[in-house]
């Protein structure tokens, strides 16, 4: 039994206290342990995790083959630098470019990291054509795209914002849906317009595929490029590799990360041709980016979810998830819509989401809290039929419950 398993909750809440800056509201339960779909704590409780991580443990806890493949490359080389050539970066890269269409790759550690990248990698192709006044982003309303500067820059939330002012600019943030809006930000100033197909800490908001259009047209006719941030949506999630061609969208960039390494940090910048020859030496760079142990992560779950019928299956359950959920709205009053596809999804309520996401934590589920009054669900991809059926029981419980406490 390791050190991490013999703690109690309040001896870690200690040290942390002591120690850890204070930029997370923890929730008061700790985890050690994980298997599929499910995590336990330091008292040994089960909890069904529809969280995964924020979307990141694509694979479920605790996955024999990714476990294998990690620990086979963590005692054969783990990192060498971006200095030298190793065999997996072209793998993994290859991989990516035959699910997106995009020629080109770049390796972070994180979505924001892949964020931050497609933003400098935006400027500098105006500025390879001469065009040095390019300069400019046009985001959307309910748009994160990290908390790194970049990132935050083109964060639309002011929560986040405020305190770390002045940002990198002009961003122009347009409702999304709003098509005049739109067709006026972007200027002959604007470098790239940013968007997520699905909204993910926005609320789990789609595009519409009107305003996809409307995107496409902007970018045609004006030369913007476009960067399509997938790193919730992306790899899977939607049932789709990407959900960027669902909507008709054509991006010049796309931002990857969460569920690319199945836990181990990594992200990506993939990009066109076009871009990526406009790209010189040292302009940009990582030092832990594509190291073997993350590409070899990479190259593991993109070989589960191209080879062995993991986008097959998130399609399937993901449907079953999203008719159970859709009986769960008619049921209960609280909840105002359901959005979302297969298994990204999200429950708008009429009220603030804590409650909810207490309530179903006390019973044994793990769901999230975004926008204040959504109920978030981002499960595993290798969760089973059986496993979203159990979520949505508890879930209707604790409905009922939030419900009655409200009317006694």
């Amino acid at each position: 039994m390791t050190q991490a398993m013999t703690q109690t909750l309040d001896d870690i809440k200690a040290r942390e206290a002591r120690h850890i800056v204070q930029t997370y509201r923890r929730q008061p339960v700790a985890f050690v342990r994980g298997k599929g779909a499910r995590l336990f704590d330091v008292d040994g409780r089960e909890y069904l995790d529809l969280v995964s991580g924020i979307g990141v443990a694509s694979l479920g806890h605790g996955h024999p083959g990714l476990a294998a493949a990690v620990a086979e490359q963590a005692a054969t080389l783990i990192h060498v630098s971006n200095l030298y050539y190793h065999p997996l970066q072209g793998q993994a890269a290859q991989r990516l470019a035959q699910l997106s269409g995009l020629e080109r790759v770049f390796f972070s550690n994180s979505g924001a990291e892949a964020v931050e990248a497609c933003l400098k990698f935006s400027r500098r192709y105006w500025y390879t054509q001469g065009v040095t006044s390019r300069t400019g982003f046009v985001a959307l309303e309910g748009a994160f795209g990290g908390r790194t500067f970049g990132a935050l820059s083109v964060t639309y939330d002011d929560h986040y914002r405020a305190p770390f002012q002045p940002l990198i600019g002009p961003v122009t943030f347009v409702p999304s849906g709003d098509v005049g809006a739109l067709e006026a930000a972007v200027t002959d100033r604007t470098a790239a317009i940013i968007a997520e197909p699905i909204q993910g800490e926005g609320g789990i908001r789609p595009m519409s595929r009107e305003f996809a259009q409307a995107i496409t047209d902007v970018c045609a006719r004006t030369g913007t490029l476009l960067i399509a941030d997938e790193v919730q949506t992306g790899l899977g999630r939607t049932g789709h590799p990407f959900y960027f061609p669902v909507l008709g969208l054509k991006p010049d960039l796309v931002s990857v990360g969460k569920a690319l390494g199945g836990g181990v940090a990594v992200g990506a910048a993939l990009m066109s041709e076009r871009v990526a020859q406009t790209i010189a030496f040292g302009d940009h760079g990582s030092t832990y980016g594509g190291n073997l142990l993350a590409c070899r992560a990479a190259v593991y779950f993109l070989e589960q979810l191209m080879d062995n019928g993991l986008l097959e299956h998130v399609a399937r359950v993901g449907a079953h998830f999203e008719r159970q959920l859709g009986a769960l709205t008619l049921k209960h009053p609280l909840i105002v819509e359901r959005r979302g596809v297969a298994l990204m999804q999200g429950l708008q309520l009429a009220s603030d989401a804590a409650a909810v996401v207490d309530l179903a934590r006390e019973r044994g589920l793990l769901v999230n809290r975004t926008n204040e009054k959504v109920v978030r669900m981002l499960p595993p991809l290798t969760v089973e039929v059986a496993d979203l059926d159990r979520a949505v029981e508890i879930l209707d419980g604790v409905f009922a419950s939030v419900e009655a406490a409200v009317h006694a």
